[in-house]
């Protein structure tokens, strides 16, 4: 089957029925006023996601699409027949885009998932409806609705956990057939494959992802060059990609190094967010010998960058297990520590750093007090008694106040005692002065 993942098409949703004028005509029924039905409505264009498609191949060769309209209303007041939605199945993962704006309009990334791109027209009404006791034969009826007719660019994203990336013929068949079930086609030359390959991968513990595999990508790709890179939309869902390497590869001037960042610079060009998706670094077709010989300084050139290197050999399956289990760590717990590796340079800066720069910290020390000790002592025995005669002075002041104080307070008492004295003595006289009169 041929795949395809990207189609132009064209949809249009059925037209409303018109409503019917009609009236009732029967022998011995005088007036029988109006009785034309309502039209039916058109049918809706409506996409579906299907597991079961893995192509848009269907709409490669039809690319108009129209629902039916719906059937117009009669008489003796008969409805007309609305028509049926068309249904459009299409694969999980397709995106809708309006063709002439470049709108996405929905992503269909879950089984079964259902979207309307164009709404059918509205059935109109019969007379029947507008029959009033002024207007008791209304002559008209209203006309069907129209549907929506509509551009659209469908685009296929596979949905994929892990992606494979590399120059051609650098592995990523063979991996895929060796860790999945997948049987993609396998041969010794460049490009052979020229479509995305998706694989089950079984891994421990009942867990398992999807992988894909997609055509190589080469210098220049962005331009057009090989293939080109639009077939690197179907890795932008995944969460993981793990970049082959050939560490064995033949051509004037091509090292391992070399086609790292060439990709890597591809992958910017394309997108930033794809370019920045953690990325596990495999060194592939160890079973060769020259690949053996550069695989030292290719290992040694990334480490001074921080990413850690896997050699494997996809032919003989050898480093394969360690790297899956850093791809599935990655996978299911969101951890990049496998993927990084400490750079030698901050080690030996580390090392050096506290050698010399402890001498002058501790010379700085030991001479600070040594200048400043004698400043800090004349200065404190030069104020220290000023401000303990300010204080002796100020004690003196207070005291004398606080007499001066007291003093009036104790005469004031004494003519206080004074004045009540004869109050005392008066109090006395007087029952001495009621007796005598009594006498």
């Amino acid at each position: 089957m041929k795949f395809v993942d990207e189609v132009r098409i064209y949809v249009k949703a059925g037209d409303g029925g018109n409503g019917a004028v009609a009236f009732r005509r029967e022998k011995f029924i005088e007036r029988g006023g109006p009785n034309g039905g309502d039209g039916g409505n058109g049918g809706s264009v409506v996409f579906v996601a299907n597991p079961q498609l893995t192509t848009l191949l269907d709409y490669r060769y039809q690319q108009h699409h129209r629902a039916k309209n719906g059937e117009h209303g009669m008489g003796s007041d008969c409805n007309g027949h609305g028509a049926d939605d068309l249904v459009l199945q299409v694969p999980v993962g397709t995106l809708i885009r309006n063709e002439h704006t470049g709108e996405l309009l929905v992503d269909l990334s879950d089984p079964g998932q259902q979207f309307v791109a164009a709404k059918g027209g509205r059935g109109g009404l019969g007379n029947m409806n507008f029959a009033t006791s002024t207007r008791q034969t209304p002559r008209f009826a209203q006309d069907g609705g129209k549907g929506e007719e509509i551009t659209l660019r469908l685009e296929l994203k596979l949905l994929a956990d892990v992606g494979l990336l590399g120059f051609p013929n650098a592995g990523k068949s063979t991996f895929i057939s060796r860790v999945s079930r997948a049987r993609p086609k396998v041969a010794d030359y460049p490009f052979t494959t020229l479509v995305p390959n998706l694989g089950m991968v079984q891994y421990k513990d009942n867990l398992s992802f999807v992988m894909a595999d997609i055509p190589g990508i080469i210098e220049g790709a962005s331009e057009g060059v090989g293939l080109g890179h639009q077939f690197l939309r179907h890795v932008e869902r995944c969460k993981v990609l793990v970049h082959l390497i050939d560490m064995g590869a033949e051509g004037e001037g091509r090292k391992p190094l070399d086609d790292f960042n060439i990709l890597n610079a591809e992958l910017k060009k394309y997108s930033a967010e794809l370019a920045g998706k953690p990325q596990v670094v495999a060194a592939n077709k160890l079973d060769l010998t020259e690949a053996r010989e550069r695989l030292g300084p290719f290992t040694e050139a990334l480490r001074r960058k921080g990413i850690r290197v896997y050699p494997v050999s996809c032919a003989t399956g050898e480093g394969m297990q360690p790297l899956m289990d850093a791809v599935a760590e990655v996978l299911f717990t969101r951890r990049t520590d496998k993927l990084y590796v400490e750079m030698p340079t901050t080690r030996r800066l580390a090392t050096k750093a506290p050698v010399k720069k402890a001498p002058a910290k501790k010379a700085a020390v030991k001479k600070a007090p040594a200048k400043k000790a004698p400043a800090k002592k004349k200065s404190a025995a030069k104020k220290a008694p000023a401000k303990k005669a300010a204080a002796k002075k100020s004690s003196r002041k207070p005291v004398a106040k606080k007499a001066a104080r007291k003093a009036p307070a104790k005469k004031a008492t004494a003519k206080k005692s004074v004045r009540k004295a004869p109050a005392k003595k008066a109090a006395r006289k007087a029952p001495a002065k009621k007796s005598g009169g009594r006498r």
